[in-house]
């Protein structure tokens, strides 16, 4: 089992578009292989600061995901007109 934390810095007065494609995205992620569940969460000392928690069997599971053409397409959508800079991802193994 692995943890993914993917961190979005977010435009300012992007953050209600970016938590409802947000919610379309980790409803979509229910029905990949090798995912469990995903949370989203807003820091309280920046509230453009968003971190997504995404539970996957195996880092290669979320791999193949990022390199998805579907994941890319929202990415770059997100890039480009909501989000303040590249998100960053950190790996958790347990």
């Amino acid at each position: 089992m692995v943890t993914i934390g993917m961190n979005y810095k977010v435009l300012p007065g992007k953050d209600e578009t970016f938590e409802n494609a947000f919610r379309k995205v980790i409803h979509a992620m229910r029905g990949i292989s090798g995912h469990s569940s995903s949370k989203m969460f807003r820091d309280i000392d920046d509230p453009m600061s968003y971190v997504i928690l995404s539970e996957w069997s195996d880092k290669s599971a979320f791999d193949s995901f990022i390199a998805s053409d579907t994941f890319r397409n929202v990415a770059n959508w997100g890039k480009e007109q909501i989000l303040a800079g590249r998100p960053a991802h950190t790996y958790y193994e347990h």
